[in-house]
């Protein structure tokens, strides 16, 4: 079990293809992620997420296609009300976004943050709030994840092989010991896992 602390959780949630991919040779092409990304399972596994948190966390990337899209689910015709919530939350939430070339937000309610993200997470931890929760932005996982940051690793196993492109789990990271705290299956061999760090 993980103790408490003092400093606000890290929550990182990423999805990672069976042969161990968040991406592959074409990182635009997402057609991979599209068939599990609107199950039951992995609705309840992002809104188990995003309930606790009170900030979210992304690279500029993310942050423009999560903000481009989420905010025209809110009183879409026929929107599953998992998804409807997570938008208006992200929408109402307050929102880091690391980026070196944005001067300033698009966005509502965002910080633009131009330093590693291992150092302006940890100051950010040691702040009043809930979870800080990073969405599926895989180059602030990473740095987190070496600098042993990560409170909470939030993993969704999709049953393909990618064949290629970049891994979140990189040689060389500080060696540490994880818990499983829960593990769903889902439709179409999905599962979604959750580890707490053990410290």
């Amino acid at each position: 079990m993980t103790p408490q602390t003092d400093r606000r959780r890290v929550v990182t949630n990423i999805a990672l293809s069976l042969d161990g991919h968040y991406s592959g040779p074409d990182p635009q092409d997402m057609r991979w992620v599209l068939p599990y990304a609107v199950t039951d399972v992995a609705r309840d596994h992002l809104t188990s997420l995003w309930e606790p948190a009170t900030t979210a966390v992304m690279g500029r990337v993310n942050a423009e296609g999560f903000l481009g899209f989420w905010p025209t689910v809110i009183g879409a015709p026929g929107a599953d009300p998992r998804d409807e919530a997570f938008a208006k939350w992200l929408v109402e939430t307050d929102k880091v976004v690391f980026s070196s070339s944005l001067r300033e937000a698009p966005w509502e309610r965002t910080t633009i943050v131009d330093r590693p993200a291992a150092e302006a997470i940890a100051e950010l931890g040691a702040t009043e709030g809930g979870d800080l929760l990073v969405l599926s932005s895989a180059s602030v996982i990473k740095a987190l994840l070496a600098a042993d940051l990560v409170d909470r690793l939030a993993l969704t196993l999709f049953p393909v092989f990618l064949g290629g492109g970049p891994r979140l789990f990189d040689d060389g990271l500080p060696t540490a010991e994880w818990t499983l705290v829960s593990e769903v299956p889902g439709e179409h061999g999905m599962v979604s896992l959750v580890y707490d760090r053990i410290r």
